[in-house]
């Protein structure tokens, strides 16, 4: 009841208080990009009435239009994996900007191991280790060489991190550039191709969204009932209270940091084996989707605030924009745009939400 005395402190109970989770917040502006793409399906002259997300044709078993759905999903899956890494770092106040070139240099080295001894026939002469005879090596080989990859660079991050104090965004922007090389110098620049098919089954089909399912799932889990979870939170709320109560702050930095580097690992070898091949690009860009994904879902910049589930709803609203955009066929270089500008207000929102939350203590 409003008014109402609780306990002895003489406290009372006050509706102006109350919120809803964040997580409900983020679900209902997914709800609300829909329905504003359906509108504009709508209205909009040249689309003809056409339908969003629902089948208005007969072509599906369901009301949905299974075909977009499986798009926005399968289009933010990879991504969606390092996102969830990268919000491990944000909740502890830091920043990584080198996830994205640590799938570059992942997928080129993780690919060149993973390569067949003869295509249609023919010997495999391109295959990076032909001559050495590394061909036709059973799948666990490039995918434990693609994870070190990504540990070891996630482990200089934290290592540099926690230890020589420099800041998060100049440490793994270092590593951006460095790992961006390594892709680049690997194969002199050519692209790697022709994989096993147990490598290429990884990224087949919806196998990349059920591999960013299983993940998030689990950190989730991890973030919400364990001791790491509890540490990573109590850093980036505080990080010299969490060093007096006994936390060993550098080590859980560089764990953290670790974690994230492996994250985009598991991305850059789900990547290469959808595409069926890597190349020293792959992957400009994506340490900045993640962070926006992150971000749009209700994780502070500030550090010790937001989930994985919104990190995941975060992904989905990135996913239903591109493809709405993608819907209204709306020029590529416009989408770009938006995709600025979704970062930048993402990051406003933030800003915003900090202020509201600091009124309301």
């Amino acid at each position: 009841m409003t008014g109402a005395t609780l306990g002895t402190g003489g406290l009372k109970y006050d509706h102006a208080k109350r919120h809803r989770p964040p997580e409900l917040n983020v679900f209902l502006a997914l709800i609300l990009i829909v329905a504003v793409f359906e509108v504009l399906g709508q209205i909009l002259p040249y689309m003809n009435g056409q339908s969003f997300l629902f089948d208005t044709q007969g072509r599906f078993d369901s009301i949905f239009n299974e075909a977009r759905l499986k798009i926005i999903i399968l289009q933010v899956a990879i991504v969606g994996i390092i996102a969830l890494g990268v919000t491990q770092v944000i909740l502890t106040g830091g920043i990584d900007l080198s996830s994205g070139s640590i799938v570059g240099a992942t997928a080129m080295i993780a690919m060149s191991f993973a390569q067949v001894a003869e295509v249609n026939g023919s010997p495999n002469t391109r295959a990076v280790f032909f001559e050495q005879g590394w061909v036709d090596l059973p799948v666990l080989v490039p995918v434990v060489i693609g994870l070190i990859c990504g540990l070891v660079a996630g482990l200089i991050n934290g290592l540099l991190v926690a230890y020589t104090r420099i800041p998060p965004f100049i440490a793994t922007l270092g590593m951006m550039v460095t790992a961006r090389g390594v892709a680049k110098w690997w194969t002199m620049g050519q692209p790697v191709s022709f994989p096993t098919d147990s490598y290429a089954a990884i990224g087949a089909g919806m196998t990349p969204v059920y591999i960013f399912a299983v993940l998030a799932a689990l950190f989730y889990l991890v973030m919400r009932h364990t001791v790491y979870g509890k540490h990573t939170y109590a850093i980036g709320s505080n990080m010299d209270a969490a060093r007096m109560s006994g936390i060993n702050v550098q080590r859980h930095l560089t764990l953290v940091y670790t974690i994230a580097g492996a994250l985009a690992a598991i991305a850059a070898i789900v990547l290469s084996s959808k595409n069926l091949t890597a190349q020293a690009g792959m992957g400009v860009m994506y340490e900045l989707d993640a962070i926006a994904m992150a971000v749009i879902g209700g994780i502070s910049l500030q550090g010790g605030r937001g989930s994985i589930i919104g990190t995941a709803l975060g992904a989905l609203i990135f996913g239903v924009i591109l493809s709405g955009f993608t819907y209204l066929r709306l020029d590529a270089y416009y989408q770009e745009m938006a995709k600025g500008a979704i970062i930048v207000g993402a990051v406003v929102l933030d800003q915003w939400r900090q202020r509201r939350a600091a009124q309301r203590s």
